[in-house]
């Protein structure tokens, strides 16, 4: 089985490791230093007290590695966005591309059926270059729940967690998923085969696109934010409009906002990864957190009046401090166009 990381940052690298331990045939995309170093040394991954090295092919341009079997994105959504046109040479005619980011992703709406079939998504996937240069029908969904961090060029630290959902857009079971959850186990981690993988994305956006934001606006950690009784309250607010959105398109919450709130609280300080970036002067990811939540709304005429606040107060932050748009393509459009009920 020949796999394809792109992007062999934290979470990439971490997966890069495990899988060829598992052994799969795994490839990374990187760049810069830490691309030299894993060329040089190897890609470290530092977990439980152990330090685990894996050698395999690295490169910068897909070109050098070939037609895949699976090509697993661990970019952030702007990032793969960015990239999406370059990763042609990486697929074949049966190539399935993993989409492991955070947020709603661009393939959200394929197999629907009804007002929204095959709805493309402006906010995360501007003028469609993933849907065209990729193809809904590749698209295998994945949450991920692991914290890494990269420690230095080609070293990677484990901080917790090893469980991944992945599942069919289409809502079935499929052999390219089940034999990509065997190679995840054989690795050591734990991955289900989740045909409702829908549920578990927003199950995971829903503490994502309130928890990160109010982190990156206050640089407070993820357990002042769960229990400060302001920052908790604001949270559930967004919650509760998100959860509203989320059910009028078939979702539905396994646990509820106040289970979800104390799990993240039960975290300790952990610095969310918003607050980390706006720290380290990266690009926010805003638009596949928050503003697809917000064009969703809008379709399905559910107010956001506290989303949209958060929202706007995230990117003048980021804007401030130049790292917002993501997308510098999307022009603002007035209310009227994008279907606003406010």
């Amino acid at each position: 089985m020949k796999i394809c990381i792109y992007g062999a940052g934290a979470i990439g690298g971490y997966l890069g490791v495990l899988l060829k331990q598992g052994g799969a045939e795994v490839s990374l995309i990187a760049r810069g230093a830490h691309l030299e170093a894993i060329k040089r040394n190897g890609l470290k991954l530092l977990i439980g007290g152990e330090e685990k090295v894996a050698r395999m092919p690295a490169a910068s341009d897909p070109a050098e590695l070939g037609p895949q079997d699976y090509v697993i994105i661990a970019l952030k959504a702007h990032q793969a966005w960015e990239v999406a046109g370059e990763m042609a040479p990486l697929l074949g005619p049966e190539t399935a591309v993993v989409t492991a980011q955070n947020g709603i992703p661009w393939w959200y709406f394929h197999g629907f059926s009804g007002q929204f079939a095959n709805l493309q998504l402006r906010s995360v996937d501007p003028d469609g270059r993933q849907w065209n240069a990729i193809g809904p029908e590749r698209a295998i969904g994945c949450t991920v729940y692991p914290a890494t961090e990269i420690v230095a060029p080609g070293v990677i630290k484990h901080i917790y967690g090893d469980r991944f959902g992945l599942g069919e857009p289409a809502r079935k079971e499929t052999a390219r998923v089940a034999r990509l959850v065997e190679a995840f186990t054989a690795g050591g981690l734990k991955a289900k085969d989740n045909p409702d993988i829908r549920n578990d994305i927003w199950l995971k956006l829903w503490g994502n696109l309130c928890f990160n934001p109010i982190s990156a606006l206050t640089h407070a950690t993820l357990d002042v934010v769960a229990t400060d009784p302001g920052t908790r309250l604001v949270s559930r607010k967004m919650m509760e409009e998100a959860e509203k959105i989320a059910r009028r398109i078939g979702v539905h919450f396994r646990v509820d906002i106040e289970r979800r709130i104390n799990g993240a609280a039960a975290v300790g300080a952990h610095r969310t990864s918003m607050l980390q970036d706006l720290e380290k002067g990266r690009l926010l990811e805003l638009d596949a957190l928050l503003t697809v939540v917000q064009e969703i709304g809008r379709l399905v005429d559910v107010d956001t009046p506290i989303i949209d606040t958060v929202l706007a107060l995230a990117q003048q932050m980021g804007r401030v401090a130049k790292v917002y748009p993501t997308f510098p393509e999307i022009a603002v459009e007035d209310d009227a166009k994008l279907g606003s009920v406010d």
